[in-house]
Protein backbone atom coordinates (compact mmCIF):
# COMPACT_ATOMS: atom_id res chain seq x y z
CA UNK A 1 0.00 0.00 0.00
CA UNK A 2 2.69 2.50 0.53
CA UNK A 3 4.40 2.05 -2.56
CA UNK A 4 0.90 2.22 -4.45
CA UNK A 5 0.65 5.46 -2.69
CA UNK A 6 3.96 6.90 -3.33
CA UNK A 7 3.57 5.46 -7.14
CA UNK A 8 0.49 7.56 -7.64
CA UNK A 9 1.76 10.60 -5.47
CA UNK A 10 4.74 10.24 -7.98
CA UNK A 11 1.83 10.23 -11.19
CA UNK A 12 0.15 12.95 -9.50
CA UNK A 13 3.28 15.25 -9.64
CA UNK A 14 4.40 14.32 -13.26
CA UNK A 15 0.80 15.34 -14.34
CA UNK A 16 1.21 19.01 -12.33
CA UNK A 17 4.37 19.66 -13.78
CA UNK A 18 3.09 18.65 -17.32
CA UNK A 19 -0.19 21.22 -16.84
CA UNK A 20 1.99 23.74 -15.74
CA UNK A 21 4.49 23.52 -18.57
CA UNK A 22 1.76 23.30 -20.97
CA UNK A 23 -0.09 26.36 -19.85
CA UNK A 24 3.35 28.36 -19.29
CA UNK A 25 4.03 27.54 -22.88
CA UNK A 26 0.34 28.88 -24.14
CA UNK A 27 0.79 31.85 -21.91
CA UNK A 28 4.23 32.59 -24.00
CA UNK A 29 2.54 31.24 -27.21
CA UNK A 30 -0.20 33.33 -26.81
CA UNK A 31 1.37 36.39 -25.65
CA UNK A 32 2.93 36.22 -29.41
CA UNK A 33 -0.59 36.45 -31.46
CA UNK A 34 -0.22 32.59 -32.15
CA UNK A 35 -3.83 30.53 -31.37
CA UNK A 36 -3.58 27.82 -29.11
CA UNK A 37 -6.97 26.32 -28.86
CA UNK A 38 -8.96 24.54 -31.19
CA UNK A 39 -9.12 26.45 -34.48
CA UNK A 40 -12.72 28.31 -34.83
CA UNK A 41 -14.81 27.34 -38.06
CA UNK A 42 -12.97 29.06 -41.23
CA UNK A 43 -9.55 28.38 -39.36
CA UNK A 44 -7.36 25.07 -40.01
CA UNK A 45 -4.07 24.43 -38.32
CA UNK A 46 -0.76 24.66 -40.73
CA UNK A 47 3.07 24.50 -39.89
CA UNK A 48 4.67 27.71 -40.45
CA UNK A 49 8.61 27.77 -40.93
CA UNK A 50 9.87 29.45 -37.43
CA UNK A 51 6.51 29.84 -36.03
CA UNK A 52 5.26 26.81 -35.47
CA UNK A 53 1.66 25.83 -36.01
CA UNK A 54 -0.91 28.74 -37.08
CA UNK A 55 -4.13 29.32 -37.97
CA UNK A 56 -4.68 30.31 -41.22
CA UNK A 57 -7.64 30.37 -43.86
CA UNK A 58 -9.60 27.55 -44.35
CA UNK A 59 -11.46 27.62 -47.83
CA UNK A 60 -13.85 27.53 -48.81
CA UNK A 61 -15.51 27.93 -45.14
CA UNK A 62 -13.44 31.03 -44.46
CA UNK A 63 -14.66 32.82 -47.50
CA UNK A 64 -18.31 31.49 -46.76
CA UNK A 65 -18.00 33.05 -42.71
CA UNK A 66 -16.20 36.12 -44.20
CA UNK A 67 -19.69 36.87 -46.47
CA UNK A 68 -21.61 36.15 -43.39
CA UNK A 69 -20.16 38.76 -41.18
CA UNK A 70 -19.78 41.56 -43.51
CA UNK A 71 -23.10 40.83 -44.92
CA UNK A 72 -24.84 41.03 -41.33
CA UNK A 73 -22.48 44.35 -40.68
CA UNK A 74 -23.66 45.85 -43.77
CA UNK A 75 -26.94 45.29 -43.21
CA UNK A 76 -27.23 42.70 -46.37
CA UNK A 77 -28.54 40.18 -43.71
CA UNK A 78 -31.10 42.27 -41.49
CA UNK A 79 -31.31 39.38 -38.57
CA UNK A 80 -29.44 36.60 -37.23
CA UNK A 81 -31.79 34.13 -38.51
CA UNK A 82 -31.04 35.41 -41.96
CA UNK A 83 -27.38 34.58 -41.26
CA UNK A 84 -28.22 30.80 -40.52
CA UNK A 85 -30.25 30.76 -43.53
CA UNK A 86 -27.54 31.74 -46.00
CA UNK A 87 -24.75 29.52 -43.63
CA UNK A 88 -27.48 26.47 -44.14
CA UNK A 89 -27.86 27.05 -47.78
CA UNK A 90 -24.45 26.35 -48.01
CA UNK A 91 -23.65 22.72 -48.25
CA UNK A 92 -19.92 23.59 -47.69
CA UNK A 93 -20.30 24.80 -44.45
CA UNK A 94 -20.18 22.62 -42.05
CA UNK A 95 -23.15 21.39 -39.58
CA UNK A 96 -23.80 19.84 -36.22
CA UNK A 97 -25.07 16.46 -35.35
CA UNK A 98 -28.57 17.35 -36.25
CA UNK A 99 -27.52 18.44 -39.65
CA UNK A 100 -28.50 21.87 -39.60
CA UNK A 101 -26.97 25.12 -38.55
CA UNK A 102 -28.50 26.35 -35.30
CA UNK A 103 -28.12 30.15 -34.09
CA UNK A 104 -26.02 29.12 -31.04
CA UNK A 105 -23.58 28.45 -34.03
CA UNK A 106 -24.30 32.16 -35.80
CA UNK A 107 -24.08 33.41 -32.73
CA UNK A 108 -20.99 31.83 -31.83
CA UNK A 109 -20.02 33.53 -35.49
CA UNK A 110 -20.65 37.18 -34.78
CA UNK A 111 -19.26 37.87 -31.10
CA UNK A 112 -15.77 36.07 -31.80
CA UNK A 113 -13.23 38.86 -32.12
CA UNK A 114 -10.43 36.15 -33.15
CA UNK A 115 -12.51 36.34 -36.82
CA UNK A 116 -11.07 40.32 -36.40
CA UNK A 117 -7.63 39.52 -35.91
CA UNK A 118 -7.91 39.95 -31.78
CA UNK A 119 -7.91 38.05 -28.46
CA UNK A 120 -10.03 38.73 -24.90
CA UNK A 121 -9.46 36.34 -22.69
CA UNK A 122 -9.84 36.67 -18.83
CA UNK A 123 -7.83 33.26 -18.57
CA UNK A 124 -4.53 34.81 -19.93
CA UNK A 125 -5.28 38.68 -18.85
CA UNK A 126 -5.73 40.04 -21.96
CA UNK A 127 -7.49 42.74 -23.29
CA UNK A 128 -7.44 43.57 -27.13
CA UNK A 129 -4.62 41.32 -27.84
CA UNK A 130 -3.31 41.73 -31.31
CA UNK A 131 -3.09 38.15 -32.98
CA UNK A 132 -0.38 36.74 -36.06
CA UNK A 133 -2.90 35.21 -38.19
CA UNK A 134 -4.76 36.34 -40.93
CA UNK A 135 -7.86 37.89 -40.19
CA UNK A 136 -11.32 37.09 -41.92
CA UNK A 137 -12.66 41.19 -41.26
CA UNK A 138 -11.61 44.45 -40.02
CA UNK A 139 -12.26 45.65 -36.43
CA UNK A 140 -14.23 48.20 -37.98
CA UNK A 141 -16.65 45.65 -39.30
CA UNK A 142 -16.79 43.38 -36.20
CA UNK A 143 -17.99 46.62 -34.30
CA UNK A 144 -20.40 47.28 -36.89
CA UNK A 145 -21.64 43.80 -35.93
CA UNK A 146 -21.68 44.25 -32.25
CA UNK A 147 -23.93 47.51 -32.77
CA UNK A 148 -26.22 45.87 -34.76
CA UNK A 149 -26.61 43.12 -32.42
CA UNK A 150 -27.15 45.94 -29.59
CA UNK A 151 -29.41 47.49 -31.48
CA UNK A 152 -33.32 46.84 -31.59
CA UNK A 153 -34.58 43.54 -32.25
CA UNK A 154 -36.59 42.58 -35.41
CA UNK A 155 -38.75 39.46 -36.49
CA UNK A 156 -36.98 36.67 -37.21
CA UNK A 157 -37.29 35.75 -40.92
CA UNK A 158 -39.04 32.48 -42.32
CA UNK A 159 -36.52 29.66 -43.29
CA UNK A 160 -38.10 29.73 -47.16
CA UNK A 161 -37.94 33.49 -47.47
CA UNK A 162 -35.21 32.94 -50.29
CA UNK A 163 -36.24 29.89 -51.93
CA UNK A 164 -39.61 30.72 -54.35
CA UNK A 165 -40.59 34.87 -53.49
CA UNK A 166 -37.95 37.31 -53.93
CA UNK A 167 -41.02 40.36 -52.71
CA UNK A 168 -41.71 39.08 -49.87
CA UNK A 169 -41.77 41.28 -46.90
CA UNK A 170 -40.54 44.11 -50.01
CA UNK A 171 -44.06 44.87 -51.67
CA UNK A 172 -47.15 45.73 -50.00
CA UNK A 173 -50.99 46.32 -50.30
CA UNK A 174 -51.65 49.36 -52.27
CA UNK A 175 -55.19 49.85 -50.39
CA UNK A 176 -53.57 48.95 -46.70
CA UNK A 177 -50.07 49.47 -46.70
CA UNK A 178 -49.71 45.57 -45.32
CA UNK A 179 -46.17 43.55 -46.94
CA UNK A 180 -48.42 41.26 -48.97
CA UNK A 181 -48.40 37.03 -47.98
CA UNK A 182 -46.54 34.39 -49.89
CA UNK A 183 -47.92 31.09 -50.34
CA UNK A 184 -47.60 27.94 -52.43
CA UNK A 185 -51.02 26.31 -53.59
CA UNK A 186 -51.61 23.27 -54.75
CA UNK A 187 -53.58 21.88 -57.64
CA UNK A 188 -55.68 19.14 -58.41
CA UNK A 189 -52.64 16.92 -60.29
CA UNK A 190 -50.44 17.85 -57.57
CA UNK A 191 -49.15 21.17 -59.10
CA UNK A 192 -47.54 23.78 -57.38
CA UNK A 193 -48.89 27.69 -58.01
CA UNK A 194 -47.19 30.58 -55.83
CA UNK A 195 -49.28 33.59 -54.87
CA UNK A 196 -48.87 36.74 -53.21
CA UNK A 197 -52.16 37.78 -51.33
CA UNK A 198 -53.04 40.66 -48.92
CA UNK A 199 -53.97 39.01 -45.50
CA UNK A 200 -55.24 42.12 -43.96
CA UNK A 201 -59.06 41.30 -42.57
CA UNK A 202 -60.87 44.71 -43.27
CA UNK A 203 -59.35 45.39 -46.19
CA UNK A 204 -60.99 46.17 -49.83
CA UNK A 205 -58.15 43.65 -51.28
CA UNK A 206 -58.41 41.00 -48.33
CA UNK A 207 -57.90 37.11 -49.98
CA UNK A 208 -57.68 38.34 -53.34
CA UNK A 209 -54.72 36.70 -54.78
CA UNK A 210 -52.02 37.77 -57.48
CA UNK A 211 -49.96 35.05 -59.49
CA UNK A 212 -46.40 35.50 -58.12
CA UNK A 213 -44.81 35.62 -61.85
CA UNK A 214 -47.55 38.58 -62.88
CA UNK A 215 -45.98 40.32 -59.87
CA UNK A 216 -42.84 39.90 -60.01
CA UNK A 217 -42.56 40.76 -63.98
CA UNK A 218 -44.28 44.16 -63.00
CA UNK A 219 -41.27 45.05 -60.55
CA UNK A 220 -39.03 43.61 -63.11
CA UNK A 221 -40.31 46.48 -65.45
CA UNK A 222 -39.89 48.93 -63.06
CA UNK A 223 -36.33 48.11 -62.71
CA UNK A 224 -35.70 47.51 -66.47
CA UNK A 225 -36.19 51.22 -66.59
CA UNK A 226 -33.47 52.16 -64.38
CA UNK A 227 -30.85 52.59 -67.29
CA UNK A 228 -29.43 56.11 -67.04
CA UNK A 229 -27.84 57.46 -69.99
CA UNK A 230 -24.42 56.62 -71.49
CA UNK A 231 -23.62 60.43 -70.81
CA UNK A 232 -24.70 60.60 -67.23
CA UNK A 233 -22.63 56.97 -66.25
CA UNK A 234 -19.74 58.70 -67.87
CA UNK A 235 -20.27 61.69 -65.81
CA UNK A 236 -20.94 59.16 -62.60
CA UNK A 237 -17.55 57.78 -63.79
CA UNK A 238 -15.46 60.96 -63.75
CA UNK A 239 -16.84 61.79 -60.01
CA UNK A 240 -15.81 58.75 -58.88
CA UNK A 241 -12.66 58.96 -60.36
CA UNK A 242 -11.82 62.45 -58.89
CA UNK A 243 -13.29 61.07 -55.36
CA UNK A 244 -10.81 57.95 -55.71
CA UNK A 245 -7.64 60.67 -56.18
CA UNK A 246 -9.07 63.01 -53.72
CA UNK A 247 -9.34 60.14 -50.96
CA UNK A 248 -5.87 58.83 -51.64
CA UNK A 249 -4.36 62.18 -50.86
CA UNK A 250 -6.20 62.35 -47.54
CA UNK A 251 -5.11 59.25 -46.64
CA UNK A 252 -1.66 60.46 -45.06
CA UNK A 253 -3.34 63.19 -43.04
CA UNK A 254 -5.97 60.41 -41.65
CA UNK A 255 -2.66 57.71 -40.85
CA UNK A 256 -0.81 61.12 -38.86
CA UNK A 257 -4.31 61.57 -37.00
CA UNK A 258 -4.36 58.46 -35.78
CA UNK A 259 -1.06 57.99 -34.88
CA UNK A 260 -1.62 61.15 -32.81
CA UNK A 261 -4.82 59.67 -31.31
CA UNK A 262 -3.21 56.69 -30.45
CA UNK A 263 -0.34 58.23 -28.57
CA UNK A 264 -3.49 60.43 -26.61
CA UNK A 265 -5.20 56.55 -25.71
CA UNK A 266 -1.59 54.95 -24.63
CA UNK A 267 -1.33 58.26 -22.19
CA UNK A 268 -4.60 58.04 -21.43
CA UNK A 269 -3.97 53.71 -20.19
CA UNK A 270 -0.60 54.91 -18.32
CA UNK A 271 -2.64 57.22 -16.24
CA UNK A 272 -5.71 54.55 -15.47
CA UNK A 273 -2.09 52.01 -14.54
CA UNK A 274 -1.09 54.64 -11.94
CA UNK A 275 -4.45 55.09 -10.90
CA UNK A 276 -4.99 51.01 -9.92
CA UNK A 277 -1.47 51.05 -8.52
CA UNK A 278 -2.61 53.50 -6.12
CA UNK A 279 -6.22 52.34 -5.54
CA UNK A 280 -7.31 49.93 -2.82
CA UNK A 281 -10.90 49.72 -3.27
CA UNK A 282 -11.72 46.08 -5.23
CA UNK A 283 -14.94 47.56 -6.38
CA UNK A 284 -12.67 50.67 -7.70
CA UNK A 285 -10.20 48.53 -9.31
CA UNK A 286 -12.68 46.67 -11.16
CA UNK A 287 -13.72 49.51 -12.75
CA UNK A 288 -10.30 50.60 -13.87
CA UNK A 289 -9.49 47.53 -15.40
CA UNK A 290 -13.04 47.91 -17.46
CA UNK A 291 -11.94 51.12 -18.38
CA UNK A 292 -7.90 49.99 -19.77
CA UNK A 293 -10.05 47.09 -21.56
CA UNK A 294 -12.18 49.90 -23.19
CA UNK A 295 -9.17 52.39 -24.18
CA UNK A 296 -7.32 49.61 -25.44
CA UNK A 297 -10.05 48.31 -27.99
CA UNK A 298 -10.05 52.09 -29.24
CA UNK A 299 -6.35 52.14 -29.53
CA UNK A 300 -6.89 48.67 -31.57
CA UNK A 301 -9.46 50.07 -33.41
CA UNK A 302 -7.02 53.93 -34.46
CA UNK A 303 -4.60 51.05 -35.01
CA UNK A 304 -6.46 49.24 -37.72
CA UNK A 305 -7.54 52.31 -39.11
CA UNK A 306 -4.15 54.04 -39.57
CA UNK A 307 -2.74 50.82 -41.30
CA UNK A 308 -6.04 50.34 -44.08
CA UNK A 309 -5.35 54.40 -44.98
CA UNK A 310 -2.56 53.06 -47.32
CA UNK A 311 -3.18 53.14 -51.14
CA UNK A 312 -6.17 51.38 -52.29
CA UNK A 313 -5.48 47.81 -53.57
CA UNK A 314 -6.58 47.17 -57.07
CA UNK A 315 -6.80 49.77 -59.55
CA UNK A 316 -9.38 51.87 -59.95
CA UNK A 317 -10.92 50.11 -63.23
CA UNK A 318 -11.19 46.61 -61.00
CA UNK A 319 -13.05 48.50 -57.99
CA UNK A 320 -15.06 50.36 -59.78
CA UNK A 321 -16.12 49.16 -62.81
CA UNK A 322 -18.47 46.44 -61.38
CA UNK A 323 -20.35 49.42 -59.29
CA UNK A 324 -20.96 51.11 -62.93
CA UNK A 325 -22.11 48.04 -64.20
CA UNK A 326 -24.84 47.38 -61.64
CA UNK A 327 -25.67 51.44 -62.21
CA UNK A 328 -26.07 51.54 -65.88
CA UNK A 329 -28.25 48.49 -66.10
CA UNK A 330 -29.21 46.54 -62.92
CA UNK A 331 -32.60 44.69 -64.89
CA UNK A 332 -28.98 42.38 -67.00
CA UNK A 333 -29.01 41.03 -63.01
CA UNK A 334 -32.14 41.03 -62.14
CA UNK A 335 -32.83 39.11 -64.86
CA UNK A 336 -30.42 36.73 -64.61
CA UNK A 337 -30.42 36.28 -61.02
CA UNK A 338 -31.68 34.02 -57.88
CA UNK A 339 -34.23 34.99 -55.61
CA UNK A 340 -31.38 35.98 -53.05
CA UNK A 341 -29.86 38.16 -55.82
CA UNK A 342 -33.09 39.34 -56.84
CA UNK A 343 -33.92 40.34 -53.16
CA UNK A 344 -30.12 42.02 -52.74
CA UNK A 345 -31.45 43.84 -56.66
CA UNK A 346 -34.38 45.45 -54.71
CA UNK A 347 -32.81 46.74 -51.39
CA UNK A 348 -29.84 48.45 -53.43
CA UNK A 349 -32.47 50.19 -56.31
CA UNK A 350 -35.33 50.98 -53.96
CA UNK A 351 -35.03 53.27 -50.70
CA UNK A 352 -38.77 51.84 -49.58
CA UNK A 353 -41.12 48.86 -49.84
CA UNK A 354 -42.73 48.71 -52.85
CA UNK A 355 -47.15 49.79 -53.02
CA UNK A 356 -49.06 47.07 -55.22
CA UNK A 357 -52.63 47.65 -56.11
CA UNK A 358 -54.06 44.94 -58.06
CA UNK A 359 -56.66 47.33 -60.56
CA UNK A 360 -53.97 49.99 -61.30
CA UNK A 361 -50.79 47.35 -60.67
CA UNK A 362 -47.16 48.48 -59.28
CA UNK A 363 -47.26 51.58 -58.01
CA UNK A 364 -43.38 54.01 -58.43
CA UNK A 365 -41.68 53.24 -55.56
CA UNK A 366 -39.28 55.46 -54.00
CA UNK A 367 -35.82 55.22 -55.56
CA UNK A 368 -32.65 54.61 -54.21
CA UNK A 369 -29.73 57.89 -53.59
CA UNK A 370 -27.50 56.55 -56.46
CA UNK A 371 -30.06 56.10 -58.97
CA UNK A 372 -31.66 59.52 -58.07
CA UNK A 373 -27.68 61.17 -58.60
CA UNK A 374 -27.53 59.33 -62.21
CA UNK A 375 -30.59 61.22 -63.25
CA UNK A 376 -33.51 58.83 -62.71
CA UNK A 377 -36.72 60.60 -61.89
CA UNK A 378 -40.11 58.38 -61.85
CA UNK A 379 -38.50 55.81 -63.42
CA UNK A 380 -37.43 57.84 -66.31
CA UNK A 381 -33.97 58.99 -66.89
CA UNK A 382 -32.99 62.07 -68.07
CA UNK A 383 -31.06 62.31 -70.87
CA UNK A 384 -28.00 64.20 -70.42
Amino acid sequence: EFVETVIAAQGALERKQNGRQVKQKMNVRTDLGYWCHMPPVGYKFEKIAGKGKMLVRDEPVASIVQEALEGYASGRFQTQAEVRVFLHNDPRFPRGKSGRVGPERVTQLLIKPLYAGYMNSEAYGLSWHKMAHEPLISLQTYQKIQDRRAGVAKAPKRANIGDHFALRGIVTCGCCSTPLRSYIATGRHGGQFPYYMCSKKGCDHYGKSTRRDDLEDQVGALIKELQPSKGLVALAKAMFRKAWDTRSDQAAEIRLAAKSQIKAVEKDIDTVLDRIVAASNPQVITRYEAKIAELERDKALLTEKQAIQAVPQGTFEDQVEPLLQFLSNPWKLWEKGTVPTRRTILKLVFADRIPFDRLKGVRTPEISFPFKALGVVSGCCVES
